[in-house]
């Protein structure tokens, strides 16, 4: 059987759950536990913190109101925190808290109230690690893209560069005296090898830009000199058979 290679490998989702009452770990620990995932825990919002800078988890699941630093915090710190991926915030909420839209503006992805019901749990675990998943894969493709296309600019890159330099040696007579035809016949390959070389570049460029490593910025072009530039460069390739006439009309 044929595996795409962004296929996600099978591996057991890892929860981290934060709370500072231990009855409420040890059973949603049990609860997640039973579904297959793995489960770690933590009695306070700097052990989590430190806990996730050790070892990201797919998931946390954070109650929201802890001594010393809240669920908030916690979210705040590891939503500012570049070198953290992508992982989804569940916060525990009680039903006397209004401030749910606090959370969800701090960076958290749901809520969920206390008591907890535990088929809910299940149900937003596992939309977020959903979530998760796609992101994840998302990011993994952008990395292959930009492994694909960098090698492509680096294979394609390699050859131009050696025929431009043969090319420019032959055309300074290091292997010979040449006819006319041969020198504009020459200087024609040099002029294309060199738009080929740009053409890869630029794919460099347009990739990086989609990636949004890159602005555009634009700059005024003679139509007319470039349209005189590819009637220059196709003269040397027109049929015997018979030729056209191409006028440039300059406005």
């Amino acid at each position: 059987m044929n595996h795409s290679p962004f296929t996600r490998s099978r591996t057991v989702d890892r929860i981290l759950v934060v709370d500072d009452t231990p009855d409420n770990c040890l059973l949603i620990q049990a609860i997640l536990q039973d579904e297959g995932y793995q489960v770690e825990l933590a009695d306070s919002g700097k052990e989590a913190l430190r806990l996730i800078e050790q070892s990201p988890p797919d998931l946390v699941l954070l109650d929201v109101m802890m001594p010393g630093m809240d669920g908030y915090e916690v979210t705040r710190r590891i939503r500012a925190n570049p070198a953290l991926p992508f992982m989804p915030i569940l916060l525990t909420t009680a039903y006397d808290q209004p401030s749910v839209a606090q959370g969800l503006d701090t960076g958290a992805d749901d809520f969920i109230r206390k008591p907890v019901h535990f088929d809910e749990l299940l149900a937003r675990v596992r939309a977020l690690l959903r979530l998760k998943h796609s992101v994840d894969e998302r990011d993994q493709i952008a990395r292959q893209r930009e492994d694909f296309v960098s090698r492509l600019t680096h294979d394609l890159r390699t050859p131009l560069v050696a025929a431009d330099r043969m090319l420019n040696l032959m055309a300074q007579g290091a292997l010979g005296d040449l006819s006319d035809d041969v020198q504009d016949a020459i200087a024609t390959m040099i002029r294309s090898n060199a738009n080929l070389l740009t053409m890869v570049n630029t794919l460099l460029e347009v990739y990086r830009y989609e990636a949004g490593r890159k602005t555009l910025v634009f700059s005024p072009v003679n139509l007319a000199e470039l349209a005189q530039e590819v009637v220059k460069e196709l003269g040397g390739t027109r049929s015997r058979s018979g030729e056209r006439a191409i006028a440039i009309v300059d406005r």
